[in-house]
């Protein structure tokens, strides 16, 4: 998910309450909620370097036991720090509480991550298999609000209402925002049944049920199929229909497509990628082939889900 839903997630948390456990409760429920994105600095390395670290190695469940004493521990030194010559007691901070806040934090964020189609590497640095969850949009505005009228509902009642009832407010919106992804699960499950109620036993293929931003009614079918891509959209109301589109995609493997898979970008590429094909530019001089992935786009220009592999030399179409 997008940092403003986590942070939203981490500043929910803390108003139901949790922020009075102990001093930076808080602080450590909104930083633990977003720290497993740490890997972004990954990009500063180019974006297809970034593939081979983002939602892997700081989001697997090795991290999940470690991060969370690195935090508790750091807010602990910056409680001592902060304490210096004031007469506060170091003890305000209590490490205990620190650390269960920030397991709640941490464990939140690879959990809504797993919640979209771009996925995360539960075990990683052990395997790198990617774990799609398929139920959320990966910047999704229902989240915003519920979260959001949530926050404002909380803040607004902070100095009128006792401490319980200030808490409400947040409490209910996490519970809101879970059922709303309950929905959004049951919502891919009867899509899913739908498109394979239309395939037959014999081409069951590899499927991506996509949920699409605002509308939570509607999804976007891409169907691995030997033959290339087919791409359709799911309709659940009137009622749950599928409409198949009639464009097939093909994979375009060829011998300049191997080529490109071979090259370190191309191997990190298709490493991330989840519906990948290949497009060859055979222009004499800048020879290329474009890797993109149809979970994304299909436009080999695109800002994301597709790169470019330079080859040193035009390779014909024709060879083996």
């Amino acid at each position: 998910m997008d940092p403003i839903c986590h942070t939203m997630v981490g500043a929910a948390l803390a108003s139901t309450g949790l922020q009075r456990k102990t001093r930076f409760g808080c602080a450590t429920l909104i930083i633990g909620a977003n720290l497993a994105d740490v890997d972004v600095i990954s990009y500063a390395w180019g974006e297809t370097a970034a593939f081979e670290f983002r939602r892997g190695i700081t989001h697997g469940i090795p991290a999940l036991v470690v991060l969370p004493f690195l935090l508790a521990g750091a807010m602990v030194g910056i409680g001592r720090l902060s304490s210096r010559g004031r007469g506060t007691a170091a003890s305000a901070t209590d490490f205990k509480w620190l650390l269960a806040l920030s397991v709640i934090s941490l464990v939140s964020h690879p959990i809504l991550d797993f919640l979209n189609v771009y996925g995360v590497r539960w075990l990683m640095p052990f395997d790198a298999t990617w774990f799609y969850g398929d139920i959320l949009y990966i910047v999704d505005p229902w989240m915003w609000t519920i979260l959001g009228i949530a926050l404002v509902a909380a803040l607004w009642r902070r100095n009128r209402d006792a401490p319980g009832v200030f808490a409400r407010p947040a409490r209910v919106g996490l519970l809101v925002a879970l059922a709303y992804i309950i929905a959004m699960a049951a919502g891919e499950s009867i899509s899913r049944r739908v498109v394979e109620a239309n395939l037959t036993d014999a081409e069951m293929p590899r499927l991506m049920i996509a949920p699409v931003p605002v509308d939570p009614f509607r999804r976007t079918v891409v169907i691995d199929g030997e033959d290339g891509y087919r791409l359709g959209v799911v309709n659940l109301l009137p009622r749950p229909h599928f409409r198949l589109d009639a464009r097939r995609i093909p994979k375009g493997e060829s011998a300049a497509a191997r080529l490109a898979a071979a090259t370190s970008d191309g191997r990190t590429f298709l490493r991330w990628a989840r519906f990948p094909f290949f497009e060859v530019d055979d222009s004499k001089g800048d020879p290329a082939v474009y890797i993109i992935d149809a979970r994304y786009t299909l436009d080999r220009n695109a800002l994301f889900g597709a790169v470019r592999i330079p080859l040193p030399e035009a390779v014909s179409e024709r060879e083996p």
